[in-house]
Formats: structure tokens, sequence, C-alpha cells
């Protein structure tokens, strides 16, 4: 009689064809999903960039007529006496200017604080940082609301200064984020080495650590500045408006956004054309500045 003998070898081998069968379809399930979700991605990247477009197609198609040498020399007229929006451009220049000339600073000097004295007060540093986090998400309009009630109510009068300081309220958390998170950023050896040289606390902050993250601050800034571009429920309760030539920061001041949100609803063509062309203006700058800031990025990171 001869017998067979089941070596263990061949015990395993049914069990290593069923783990692989099993890895098998475990990996044809991955597959599948990582196709899926690849696929979902892509629609969505896709979705983004046709209303990109699209919005960008229609400010194009509706404002680019509007751009002649009228628009930009002449200020905001009456309907139909071909008026342009001069006072609404150097408007919104002089605005925006004095608010990151005004916002700008504190935040850079609240940044240094959050993230160059943190073992001072650790509850203030999170007080400050709280503080700072609620008024980065706070709505435009409750900013406006606020520097009119404390500006504009007693003064007795708006002014291109309260919409400069609504808009530099609207400044200050954009460079305090990134301001703190830049000099996170900078090497603990590189403060090290500098102390270890002899150089005072002050010196090493202002010669080390914000000369190495100069490039993202000033990123940080250019955003600031593209966010305040195109508010315009600050300034309606702030500056109002004004038809005339109004470049003296204590009396009412005239802006794009305003003047897009007075002429946009009007029922004359030339205004409609008019509300177009600013949009397209500040678009374009916001655009540029965006730009900018990419480019700023990309050279800080190489």
């Amino acid at each position: 009689m001869t017998t067979h003998t089941i070596t263990p070898a061949a015990q395993a081998a049914p069990c290593s064809g069923t783990r692989w069968q099993g890895n098998g379809v475990s990996d044809i399930r991955r597959r599948m999903v990582d196709r899926v979700a690849t696929a979902l991605c892509w629609a969505a990247t896709v979705l983004v960039l046709l209303m990109l477009f699209s919005i960008l197609f229609v400010l194009v198609r509706n404002g680019v007529g509007g751009l002649r040498w009228v628009t930009f020399v002449h200020v905001t007229l009456p309907p139909g006496q071909a008026g342009g929006l001069a006072n609404a451009i150097v408007g919104s220049l002089i605005q925006t200017g004095l608010a990151v000339l005004i916002g700008a600073p504190v935040g850079l000097l609240v940044g240094i604080y959050l993230a160059e004295f943190t073992a001072t007060d650790g509850k203030l540093i999170n007080f400050v940082r709280f503080v700072s986090d609620l008024l980065l998400s706070a709505p435009s309009i409750l900013v406006g609301l606020f520097i009119y009630m404390i500006v504009v109510v007693p003064s007795g009068h708006f002014s291109g200064l309260a919409g400069a300081l609504a808009l530099s309220m609207l400044v200050v958390p954009v460079v305090v984020r990134t301001t703190e998170d830049m000099l996170r950023l900078v090497p603990l050896a590189m403060r090290e080495a500098a102390i270890a040289l002899g150089a005072p606390r002050w010196r090493m902050i202002l010669f080390v650590c914000l000369r190495a993250a100069r490039e993202g601050v000033a990123t940080g800034i250019l955003l600031a500045l593209a966010r305040v571009s195109g508010e315009t429920a600050p300034l309606l309760f702030t500056s109002l408006g004004n038809m005339n030539w109004s470049i003296a920061p204590g009396k009412p001041m005239a802006s794009l956004p305003v003047t897009i949100y007075q002429y946009a609803g009007a029922a004359y063509a030339d205004w409609t054309a008019l509300a177009w062309t600013g949009a397209l203006l500040i678009t374009a700058g916001i655009l540029m500045i965006n730009i900018t800031v990419r480019l700023g990025l990309g050279r800080n990171r190489k």
C-alpha cells in the first residue's frame, strides 16, 4: 500500500492562494476608489475654473468697452454727460493706501509680539491671538458700522479718513497672521547665533528674523491690500462717496466699490457700463496683486 505524505509546503499552498486572491480583490477595490476620488477632484477643479473664467469673460465682455481715456480723466457726472471714474479711482487709491499705512505697521508689531514673545505671558498671547482671529473672520459691514459709531457720529460727517480706518481694521489681522507664521519659520539656530554674537533681542528680531522673513511679510501685506481693495460695505458707513473731486481725507471721498454699487442698479445705460468697467478695473488690480504674491511665494520657497 502506497502512503502519501502531505508536506508543510503543500498544506500552506491553499492558504497562500486564498491570501493572494484576497489581496487581489483588495487591490482592485483600492484602485477603483483611487480612480473615483481622482475623477471627483478633476471634476471639482474643472467646475471652479469654469466659474472663474465665466466671471472673467462676463467682466471683459461688458467692461472692456468703457476702457477709454475719458474714463480715467473725467469725474463721475450725471447721466448722459460722458462721465468717467477718475475721482473714484483716485479715492480708492488714497483710502487703500492710507489703510495699509495705518494697519500694516500695527499688524507687523502684533505679529512680532505673538511670534517672538511667547514665553513672557501665555494668557495675554492667547487673548491677543483670539482677538486677531476673531477680527479676521468678522464681517466687513460690522467693521464699518463700528467706525461709523466711534468716528463718523462724534465728528458729525463722513470722511475718507474714516473709510481708511475701517479698511485698516481689515488689514491688521491678515498682516498679524502672515507675520507670525513667517517668523515662526525662521530657524532657531539663526536666533541663537545672533544672541551668541552679543546682539540684543531687538536687533536680532529686526536684522535677523525680519530680514529672513521679509518676503513672506511683504506677501501678507499684499494679500491684505488685495482683500480691502474691493470692500464696499465699510465705505458706505464711513467715506460715503462723492460725485466730485475728493482728495481731502477729512471730507466724503469717492471710491470704486461704492461707485460700482451705486451705478450697477441705475436705470441709465452709461452708468451701468461704467459700473462694469469699474468692476473690471478692480478685478484686474486684485488679479495682478495675487500674481505678484504667487511669484513672491514661489521665489521664497526656492
